[in-house]
C-alpha cells in the first residue's frame, strides 16, 4: 500500500469521526419538535408568536418564549398563511441559498474527477507504487538499488588484505572528490573498473568502500537483474539505470556478477541468447556511445573474466582491471584483525599464528572462521574467545566437523590409523614435501581420517621434486594397508589417492613439460573455452595414437617409480609406522610435536588437551604452530573419505591450496 492510499484512508476515517461528532451535537441542540397538527392547533389557540419558514421546515417561537420546529407536509395547505396572519403570528421568510458557480462546477465535475483519480490510482499501482518498481508495468524499469552517501558507512579502513587493489581504486575517489585536478591536465578517469578475483575476496566490499570514501550515491545491481523472459526488457533497464545515474552524477554504478549479462555474443553451442545480447549491446552503448556519461563510473565484479565479451573489456568501457586475489599471510592477518574487533578476545589470541595456519583462505573464509570460534565459545559458556576456539574453528573449516558419534570397529580404526600414518611418514621423510601439521583418525565431514600438511612459506609453483614427493605420499596410505593387511586386505580407501596421483602424473607429462621422454610440449586439449564458441576438438588433433600410447607409458613409469619409492620409505620406517598407528589408536589425534617424538624414536607425549583421567577432551590445540611442523602458508589435507559408492580420499589442490571439505 503506497502513501496515496494510506492518506485516502486516513482522511476517510477523520471525516467519519467528524460527521459522527457533528450529528451528536446537532441532536443535542435541536429545538423541540412537534407534528404539523399540533402546530396548527397552537396557532389557532394564539400560542405562537412568530415563525420562520424555510422550505418544508418551520421554526417558530411560542408566546412563552420557547422554540419549536415542525415539518410541513408535501401537500399544499393554502389556509396556512391565512391562519398565521389572522392569529397575529409574525411570518418571516428565509431567502434560499444560492450556490456559487464554482460550487456547481465542482459538483458537476466530481464524478469525472473521481473516475480519473481511481484510474490514476490503479495505473500507479500497476507501475509499482510510489517507487515505480515491482508492478506488472515496471519490467522496463531499472532494479538498481540506490544507496545515498549517508547510508554507506564502509570505508577503506574496513577493507584489508588487498592493498594493491585499494591503491588502484584510490584515484577514483580522488576524481570523484575533485575532478578538476585531473581535467586541467587533460586526463580522464576510467569509465569502468572491472574487479576480478575468486569468490569471497571482497570485491563488493571494495566497491562499496569507494562510494563510502567518495561520499557519492551508489547504485547496486546484479547482472541477472537485467535479463528477463521478455525481449528488450534488459536493454530498457540498462537505459533506465543510466538515466537515473545521470540525475545523481557524480555517482557509482556497481554491477555484481557481470558475467551473467556480459558473456561473449554469439558464443556457445546452439547459438546465443538474443535477449542477453541486446542487453549487452545497450550496456556497451551506454558506457561508450555517442552520448557521454560524465561523472558516472561503472564498477563490475566477476570471477569469470575469461567469458566476457572483448568489446566490454576494451579501453573506453572497462579501462582498468583490478585483480582482487586471495590474501597472503600479511593480508590474512589484517583481515583477521578487522573481524576480531567485533568479538571479545582472550589475551592468548595471536592473529599472526592463525594467519600462518590458514593458507588459501579468502576474506569470507576468515570471517566464517571468527564466527565459528565465537559459536564454539558460546557453547562452552565462555565470555571471551580464546586461541583454543579459533584453532577448533580452523580445523572444522579445513578438515570438516568431528563425527565422534560415528561407530567404527576396532579393525576399521586400526586400518585407518595405519593408512594415515603411511601418509604422514612419507610426508616427513620425502624430500621437499610439505611438513605434517596434524594427523587424526576422528571422522570429519565425509573423511574417516585426515592427514594435514602445511607448507613453510607462500608458494605459487611446484618443482618436479615436490610433485614427485606429493605422489609418493598419496600412495603411502595404500602401501601401509598392504604391509599390514596383505595384498588381499587392501581396502578401497585409497581410491581418491590413486585418482589424484594419476592426475598429477598426467599433468607432469601432458601439461607441465616435466617428462624427459615427452619433452616440453602441451599435449592436453584446452577445455576452458569449449562452451564459449571454441573448437570442440581442442588440442586433441595434436595427438596421434602413438603419442597417446607414449603418454600412457610415461605416466605409468612415473607412478611405478613413486610407488616403489614410497614402499621403500615405509619399509625402512616400519617401526615408526607401528608406533604412529599405536599413538593414533590411543590419542585419536596427534600433532607436530608428537610426530617429532615418534620419528626420533621417543614415546609421544600426551596431547595438551588430554586430562589426568586419560580421556580426550577435543582436538589438540597449540597456541603457536610448531616451526618444524611448518604450520604456515598453504595446506594439503589427506583423508580416508567415505563416498557414496566406495571409500576414497579427501581431495586437495595440487598447488597447495586448502583442501575442500
Amino acid at each position: 500500500m503506497n502513501d496515496m492510499a494510506k492518506n485516502l484512508i486516513l482522511w476517510l476515517v477523520i471525516a467519519a469521526v467528524l460527521l459522527t461528532v457533528f450529528n451528536n451535537f446537532s441532536v443535542e441542540n435541536a429545538p423541540n419538535t412537534m407534528n404539523y397538527s399540533q402546530f396548527v392547533e397552537q396557532v389557532q389557540n394564539q400560542q405562537v408568536r412568530s415563525v420562520t419558514i424555510d422550505g418544508y421546515t418551520i421554526n417558530g417561537e411560542r408566546s412563552d418564549g420557547s422554540s419549536f420546529q415542525t415539518i410541513r407536509p408535501s401537500a399544499d395547505d393554502p389556509k396556512l398563511m391565512d391562519d398565521l396572519l389572522s392569529h397575529n403570528v409574525t411570518v418571516i421568510g428565509k431567502k434560499p441559498e444560492e450556490q456559487s458557480i464554482w460550487t456547481r462546477l465542482l459538483i458537476a465535475s466530481f464524478p469525472i474527477l473521481l473516475i480519473l483519480a481511481i484510474f490514476m490510482f490503479f495505473m500507479r499501482q500497476m507501475q509499482g507504487g510510489a517507487g515505480g518498481k515491482g508492478g506488472p508495468m515496471s519490467f522496463g524499469k531499472s532494479k538498481a538499488k540506490l544507496l545515498s552517501q549517508d547510508q554507506i558507512k564502509t570505508t577503506f579502513a574496513d577493507v584489508a588484505g588487498c592493498d594493491e587493489a585499494k591503491e588502484e581504486v584510490e584515484e577514483l575517489v580522488d576524481f570523484l572528490r575533485d575532478p578538476t585536478k585531473f581535467q586541467r591536465l587533460g586526463g580522464t578517469i576510467p569509465r569502468g573498473v572491472l574487479m576480478v578475483g575468486p569468490p569471497g575476496t571482497g570485491k563488493t566490499l571494495l566497491a562499496k568502500s569507494i562510494a563510502g570514501e567518495a561520499k557519492v550515491p551508489f547504485f547496486s545491481i546484479s547482472g541477472s537483474d537485467f535479463v528477463e523472459m521478455f525481449v528488450g526488457v534488459g536493454a530498457s533497464r540498462v537505459r533506465d539505470m543510466f538515466e537515473q545515474a545521470k540525475k545523481q552524477a557524480p555517482c557509482i554504478i556497481f554491477i555484481d556478477e557481470i558475467d551473467a549479462v556480459g558473456r561473449s555474443r554469439g558464443a556457445g553451442m546452439g547459438g546465443g541468447n538474443d535477449e542477453r545480447e541486446q542487453t549487452l549491446n545497450q550496456l556497451l552503448v551506454e558506457m561508450d556511445g555517442f552520448e557521454a556519461n560524465e561523472g558516472i563510473i561503472v564498477i563490475a565484479a566477476t570471477n569469470r573474466p575469461d567469458v566476457l565479451d572483448p568489446a566490454l573489456l576494451r579501453p573506453g568501457r572497462f579501462d582498468r582491471q583490478v585483480v582482487v586475489p586471495l590474501p597472503d599471510i600479511r593480508g590474512r592477518e589484517h583481515i583477521l584483525n578487522v573481524h576480531l574487533r567485533k568479538v571479545p578476545l582472550a589475551d592468548d589470541v595471536k592473529p599472526s599464528f592463525i594467519a600462518r595456519g590458514t593458507p588459501g583462505f579468502s576474506g569470507a573464509d576468515l570471517a566464517n572462521l571468527v564466527n565459528e570460534a565465537a559459536l564454539f565459545a558460546a557453547r562452552r559458556n565462555k565470555r571471551l574467545v580464546s586461541m583454543e576456539e579459533l584453532e577448533l574453528a580452523k580445523d572444522k573449516i579445513m578438515m570438516g566437523a568431528e563425527r565422534r558419534s560415528m561407530v567404527m570397529t576396532e579393525k576399521e580404526k586400526l586400518n585407518t590409523a595405519y593408512h594415515e600414518a603411511g601418509h604422514a611418514i612419507i610426508g616427513l621423510v620425502a624430500p621437499e614435501h610439505d611438513p605434517v601439521y596434524k594427523v587424526t583418525i576422528i571422522p570429519r565431514g565425509r573423511a574417516l581420517g585426515v592427514t594435514m600438511f602445511l607448507p613453510e612459506q607462500d608458494r605459487y609453483s611446484l618443482s618436479r621434486q615436490q610433485i614427485i614427493s606429493q605422489i609418493c605420499s598419496l600412495f603411502g596410505g595404500r602401501i601401509a594397508e598392504e604391509m599390514t593387511l596383505g595384498p588381499n586386505g587392501v581396502t578401497t580407501g585409497a581410491s581418491n589417492d590413486i585418482k589424484r596421483a594419476t592426475e598429477l602424473a598426467h599433468s607432469m607429462v601432458a601439461k607441465w613439460g616435466l617428462s624427459e621422454e615427452m619433452g616440453p610440449i602441451m599435449y592436453d586439449e584446452d577445455e576452458s573455452h569449449q562452451f564459449l564458441g571454441g573448437s570442440m576438438q581442442g588440442g586433441s588433433k595434436l595427438k596421434s595414437g602413438e603419442t597417446t600410447s607414449r603418454l600412457d607409458k610415461e605416466v605409468r613409469k612415473i607412478i611405478d617409480e613413486c610407488y616403489a619409492e614410497a614402499e621403500r620409505i615405509l619399509h625402512e620406517n616400519r617401526d615408526k609406522l607401528d608406533a604412529m598407528a599405536d599413538a593414533l589408536m590411543q590419542y585419536e589425534t596427534i600433532d607436530a610435536d608428537q610426530l617429532k617424538d615418534i620419528m626420533e624414536g621417543r614415546t609421544p607425549r600426551p596431547p595438551k588437551d588430554w586430562d589426568d583421567n586419560g580421556t580426550h577432551g577435543g582436538s589438540p590445540v597449540t597456541g603457536e604452530p610448531n616451526k618444524e611442523a611448518g604450520a604456515s602458508e598453504a595446506s594439503d589435507v589427506e583423508g580416508d573419505e567415505e563416498d557414496d559408492d566406495t571409500p576414497g580420499r579427501r581431495p586437495s589442490d595440487p598447488l597447495g591450496g586448502p583442501a575442500g571439505s
